[in-house]
């Protein structure tokens, strides 16, 4: 059976998605690298542009890249790729774990066998990887939902969450430090009535957020960490009588959110740039591939337009701070 795959695109991708040229910061990376890409969905429009951008950087430094992996966000999908991938002997497998300890064992497999390992966005247990690119610090990415959620309900009200799926480990950490900031005194008035789970899938979130609003017809607010969580949430609210009267935000694309915002179902959401946390990550599985790192905190790499970028505490790597959009700036962003 033939798995879904996304080859390396051609030279005018870079360009496009990040303005880059394609030699710098590739120096000391070797030349025809196997890396493989495996997000956690094929077909998540999130996971999508964050896999063009690490495609992008492989482009940059000669490499062979591929994407392949399931159609659902299930904790054991993504285990018969990495299999297939070991048996390939890919130079580096980036993955974006659907959960943090099922792909353990595979990939400590992979590992013994000198495949280097980078976890991107939704990290495993420390033992199952080399390095984790992580989007921005789990800490301040949770605590500034709270923070925007409360601007948003006028420092009062219930609201709810929409994750992704329950063993998520990105939506969870930041779910964790939301609750933490919650119990600051200055969120006295807000109450978190429900967490629910739209497993990363269009309809399951649409569905889930009728539930809520029908649940608890109070609701001031429904932050969805998740793209497909926060678009589906918008577009259920945006044809509601809801709409004006719930808050939507969350973690989204501004072309996946644009239309939401022009209409006032969304008044703020937040978000990086995917397509760069993809091409960060496919230069630190480069550079630990070339030997060039090890993947040791205090060591530096170069990535590529990115610049150098140094490995903090337990092998992460963070791109940078989330951007909060809204309709003063949302049409200066086009991914």
């Amino acid at each position: 059976m033939r798995r879904p795959l996304r080859c390396a695109g051609a030279a005018a991708l870079c360009a496009a998605l990040l303005g880059l040229s394609c030699a710098a910061g590739a120096a000391d990376v070797k030349s025809g690298l196997k890396i493989a890409f495996l997000p956690k969905q094929i077909n998540n429009p999130y996971e999508v542009i964050a896999d063009d951008g690490g495609m992008a950087g492989i482009k940059e430094f000669n490499g062979i890249g591929k994407v392949v992996g399931p159609s659902d966000a299930g904790a054991s999908s993504q285990v018969q790729y990495i299999n297939t991938l070991i048996t390939q002997k890919q130079d580096a497998i980036v993955i974006a774990a659907n959960d943090a300890n099922a792909v353990v064992p595979y990939l400590k497999k992979a590992m013994s066998q000198g495949i280097k390992v980078v976890t991107f966005d939704s990290d495993t247990a420390p033992e199952g990887r080399q390095l984790f690119v992580n989007q921005a610090n789990a800490e301040s990415i949770g605590r500034g939902q709270i923070q925007l959620v409360s601007k948003l309900m006028g420092g009062e009200g219930e609201f709810a969450i929409l994750s992704a799926t329950p063993n998520a480990t990105n939506q969870n950490t930041w779910i964790k430090w939301m609750q933490d900031e919650l119990k600051k005194p200055e969120y006295s008035k807000l109450k978190l009535v429900k967490i629910a789970y739209g497993n990363d899938d269009d309809q399951k979130s649409f569905v889930e957020t009728q539930g809520l609003l029908q649940a608890y017809p109070n609701l001031k607010a429904i932050v969805a960490p998740t793209s497909v969580g926060i678009a589906a949430a918008a577009r259920y609210i945006s044809t509601s009588s809801s709409k004006g009267k719930v808050a939507v935000t969350g973690l989204g694309t501004p072309n996946q959110m644009r239309a939401f915002v022009k209409n006032g179902t969304v008044k703020a959401f937040q978000l990086w740039d995917p397509g760069q946390l993809g091409y960060l990550a496919a230069f630190a599985a480069a550079n630990l591939a070339s030997g060039t790192i090890t993947g040791k905190e205090g060591e530096s790499f170069e990535a590529g337009k990115l610049g150098k970028r140094t490995i903090g505490p337990k092998g992460e790597i963070i791109l940078g701070p989330p951007t909060t959009f809204d309709a003063s700036n949302i049409d200066n962003f086009n991914f």
